[in-house]
């Protein structure tokens, strides 16, 4: 077609299987035409970005460009270039390249639409505008109810009134409060834009109104467990400053670990009492102190158990001798582990026998063996460790009973 015309008489044959295919890949013809429609592709993609409002045409130059393989309607799957064009004759190939050129141009006049259409909206974009919230006050008190409004303003840093009364100054388009807190109580806060508009002076009044109450001058400090910390416990507590966000409240003590935001861990070890002091930066800089003293107690002595069961629990003798030696805390508020790891056990007219561990050993069985029916065996000198706090000892366990039925 080097005067521009098509062979038609001769376009009902392929004459293009030789040139873009070599064997069961493509020629070298054939990698320089899916390389460039690969690269088109990607320089749209490219000159497009990510943004939004492009999104439906990228899908849609993906879809049209894409040089995947292809399942034909066997199942078989094929090279693009080979399920395209592949033993076609010559005018199904014009056909549809022609349609790829028509695709092209469609494309690029709706890239030019939306690129049109962007300088257009340039001046109402949404970026010119911001959603501010407008509370009828900036204070309240807990359960009262809290009622405002949001807004949508327009920020134009050319848009500068011919004049400003109220708190503060003109930067940038926009009026920049600045003044010093007052007394406490509800204060009004308000003034005017004044705007130049075909010749007249157009006022805009704005009011709102704010909230001055006192600085925090004490730390909120509580045991969230007790009044008092536990030694051999991880005394759970919470510490803040009133007003003061976490990250500018320190505190301090002997055995106080932070654990979260305003949770503590306190496990005091010797002494009586604990200091915690805490430290609070304002948002001016400046900082307040304050420190509380709590009690430290000793974990109360446990009462020991049988099956669960404190005081006397009866049974017959064989339950007795498979069952393990136990203890709790009664009325402790704190959920704690404990183990027993050594007790003694007196059968009547038996010797004591001393038990390493919480169940019972040979020694044990044999002396409750020889029980009758109404002895009473005691369980006695239980000791008790408890769980997590290392060697520390619990005091004295309360003895278990167990009647022999």
């Amino acid at each position: 077609m080097e005067n521009g015309l098509l062979p038609y008489e001769s376009m009902d044959k392929s004459n293009i299987d030789e040139k873009w295919f070599k064997g069961d890949g493509y020629s070298k013809r054939g990698d320089e035409i899916v390389k460039s429609i690969e690269n088109y592709k990607n320089s749209m993609k490219n000159l497009l970005g990510k943004d939004a409002k492009y999104q439906p045409v990228l899908i849609k130059i993906e879809k049209l460009f894409s040089t995947e393989k292809i399942k034909d309607s066997e199942g078989v799957s094929k090279l693009y270039l080979d399920y395209h064009f592949k033993g076609f004759p010559a005018i199904a190939t014009v056909a549809k390249l022609t349609a790829m050129q028509n695709d092209i141009k469609g494309l690029e006049n709706e890239c030019y639409n939306i690129f049109l259409g962007a300088s257009y909206k340039e001046a109402a974009s949404m970026k010119n505008f911001q959603a501010i919230v407008v509370l009828d006050k900036n204070v309240y008190f807990q359960g009262e109810q809290i009622k405002g409004k949001v807004v949508l303003g327009r920020y134009d840093e050319n848009t500068i009134p011919t004049s400003f009364q109220g708190p503060g100054k003109i930067e940038n388009g926009q009026a920049v409060i600045s003044m010093t807190a007052g007394a406490t109580g509800e204060h009004k806060l308000g003034g005017t834009f004044t705007f130049t508009e075909d010749g007249a002076s157009v006022p805009l009044k704005f009011e709102g109104t704010y909230v001055v109450v006192d600085r925090p001058k004490s730390a909120n400090i509580s045991a969230d467990k007790m009044n008092v910390v536990y030694r051999g416990l991880d005394n759970p507590m919470t510490i803040s400053f009133a007003g003061i966000p976490d990250n500018n409240v320190s505190a301090d003590a002997a055995g106080l670990t932070k654990v979260g935001n305003g949770k503590y861990v306190m496990r005091p070890s010797a002494g009586r009492e604990v200091v915690i002091n805490v430290t609070a930066k304002m948002p001016d800089g400046r900082s307040v102190t304050d420190k509380k003293m709590f009690r430290i107690k000793g974990i109360p002595g446990p009462t020991g158990t049988i099956r669960g069961e404190s005081g006397t629990v009866n049974g017959p003798k064989q339950s007795l001798e498979v069952t393990s030696i136990g203890a709790i805390l009664e009325d402790f508020d704190f959920e704690v582990k404990l183990n027993v790891v050594g007790f003694n056990l007196k059968v009547p007219g038996q010797p004591t026998v001393v038990v390493a561990g919480n169940k019972m050993d040979a020694r044990a069985k044999a002396a409750i063996a020889k029980a009758q029916r109404g002895d009473v065996v005691i369980v006695s000198e239980i000791k008790t460790k408890l769980e997590g706090a290392g060697g520390y000892m619990l005091p004295k366990t309360a003895p278990v009973a167990y009647e022999i039925k």
